[in-house]
């Protein structure tokens, strides 16, 4: 339904885009000479080329609301797709030595006594 409305759209939005341009500029329409009577006279263009304008510029403004309702419709609630989602490994660090939650604090102090304890490298200055 959606493709068949969206199709639906570029026909209309190409047909009022022919008619606009259709139209002269000072609102003469064709600007084809003619019998005034008649519909396809200056004036009888220019009468229907508005009309076609209008008709085709409100289906264009309700095919676009539709679209939109319909598209926020069928995206709505969706879950999360996670079958790709690549598991972490199961095991864990080693807690640090030292018994500080910050590991980086650890190797900071040991750099600062200029020693290695525990196995941390100091850091180079």
């Amino acid at each position: 339904m959606f493709t068949f409305l969206l199709v639906v759209q570029a026909i209309v939005a190409a047909l009022l885009v022919t008619v606009i341009l259709m139209q002269k500029s000072e609102g003469g329409g064709l600007g084809v000479g003619g019998s005034p009577a008649g519909l396809m006279s200056a004036r009888g263009a220019a009468d229907f080329l508005t009309r076609s304008t209008t008709i085709l510029a409100t289906i264009f403004v309700l095919l676009s609301i539709t679209l939109a309702v319909i598209a926020s419709v069928r995206h709505a609630g969706g879950d999360i797709d996670t079958s790709l989602v690549k598991s972490a490994p199961a095991t864990q660090a080693p807690a640090p030595a030292t018994g500080n939650a910050d590991p980086l604090a650890g190797a900071a102090s040991a750099a600062g006594n200029g020693s290695a304890a525990n196995g941390v490298v100091p850091l180079a200055n």
